[in-house]
């Protein structure tokens, strides 16, 4: 598999990314290594977790499985701290929380560092400043290699950037942003991406087969074995399962079918290739769906193709994220 630079890093990760969003909870053990064990094959290197994915399930069983079945330089693990079991308040990005899920989530994955640590999402109840010395402590202290940031919208990801950059060889730089991006999801587009790449950060879409739909699974109706069948996943899946998702997925479908290959190839091949992005996250229910959408490393879309699904997703955006002077 081709490998990319993380941003603007010396760290190349593989052009797909492994999620582990459902282990431990909908994924076990044996499903886990038959993934693991596919990407690896594959060439695959970026495998992603969060301190709050199956409640630490998942960067326990991906520990349990490193080494014994992967060996772990040849990884790139990411995971994730600042969420919180709170209703009032869903992430505590402190420097006193912050820190101790990061011990926490290295007990749970049995290694002395991650080679990316996230923030999970902005906090607004915190100087943004008190949140990145996090990242510096972590990095400087040799429990994580690089840092980044998850779900910060523009202003957050260019005030977080810009911050770190403002003192060189002090600060760490953010080498990715984690944010949801696909062909039914463009919402980074208006500010998130440009400040990516003005700044140099790497992105790392996640959800980017659209939460599953983009397969064409939800085309005439829904799987029983589906997420959104599940009963704690059909609420994520729901939104896009209106009409205007459709006429995305159904033009999919067709240059699906004018290149011989499935709508899930076509749908990644999208996201993989569009600027800025470092690796889409690739999240299955088992090894077989994951070797499929491995498959796409194959497939670049011809640029015609490309511009007509640019043309059917395209979001609205206007004032003021369009040239206010033709207006």
């Amino acid at each position: 598999m081709e490998l990319r630079h993380l941003g603007r890093t010396g760290l190349r990760v593989s052009r797909i990314g492994l999620g582990t969003l459902t282990w431990g909870r909908d994924t076990g053990e044996h499903d886990a290594a038959g993934q693991l064990k596919a990407f690896w094959e594959a060439g695959g290197t970026l495998v992603d977790t969060a301190d709050v994915y199956g409640d630490g399930g998942a960067e326990y069983l991906l520990g349990r499985l490193i080494e014994d079945l992967v060996p772990r330089r040849d990884l790139v693990v990411a995971t994730k701290s600042g969420g919180v079991p709170d209703p009032d308040r869903r992430y505590d990005g402190s420097r006193g929380h912050l820190l101790a899920a990061l011990d926490a989530s290295l007990e749970r994955l049995g290694t002395d560092y991650v080679d990316l640590w996230q923030v999970h999402a902005f906090d607004p109840y915190t100087p943004v400043e008190e949140t990145l010395q996090s990242l510096d402590i972590a990095v400087s202290s040799g429990r994580a290699r690089y840092a980044g940031v998850s779900n910060f919208c523009g202003w957050q990801l260019a005030k977080a950037g810009t911050w770190q950059l403002a003192a060189p060889g002090v600060r760490t730089r953010l080498a990715s942003t984690q944010m949801e991006y696909s062909l039914l999801q463009r919402g980074i587009e208006r500010e998130v991406l440009p400040a990516a790449l003005d700044l140099g950060i790497g992105v790392l879409p996640s959800s980017p087969l659209g939460r599953g739909v983009l397969t064409g699974k939800y085309r005439h109706a829904t799987p029983a074995d589906s997420r959104g069948a599940s009963d704690h996943l059909a609420a994520f899946v729901a939104p896009y399962l209106d009409e205007p998702a459709g006429r995305v997925v159904d033009a999919v479908a067709t240059a699906a079918d004018g290149l011989a290959t499935t709508p899930l190839k076509v749908a990644l091949a999208w996201v993989r290739d569009r600027p800025g992005v470092v690796a889409p996250i690739v999240g299955a229910r088992n090894e077989q769906q994951l070797r499929a959408a491995l498959s796409v490393e194959a497939l670049t879309l011809p640029d015609e193709i490309c511009r007509a699904l640019d043309d059917v997703s395209a979001p609205v955006h206007r004032y003021p994220d369009q040239d206010w002077s033709t207006l």
